[in-house]
């Protein structure tokens, strides 16, 4: 089970602790300085593209695994409560997951 941080708006008492993706922003955040670099030094425009692209794949990465701990934990919590309220809030909350996913 993964650790978990203590807040006060979530739908279940703690969010769930993201350390391991760390790496993977990190990774990102390494992709992207090294893509500036390259356009101060205007470096060869698919090279730099491939590192953009494995920036993105980090985040998209990085993205995906959030949501299923999200889906796994908060949304979870939320319809075993059966409170139909939060399962509400969270219906509500995935939609404008979704809706921004889709940008």
């Amino acid at each position: 089970m993964k650790k978990t941080k203590k807040t006060n708006d979530c739908c279940a008492p703690e969010y769930p602790y993201h350390s391991s993706e760390l790496g993977r922003i990190n990774r990102a955040i390494g992709q992207l300085d090294g893509a500036k670099r390259m356009i101060e030094e205007r470096r060869y425009c698919p090279e730099i593209l491939a590192l953009l692209r494995g920036a993105r794949s980090a985040i998209k990465s990085v993205e995906g695994n959030i949501l299923e701990t999200y889906l796994g934990s908060c949304v979870t919590n939320a319809f075993a409560a059966g409170q139909a309220k939060d399962r509400k809030r969270e219906i509500e909350k995935l939609k404008e997951i979704f809706k921004r996913f889709e940008e």
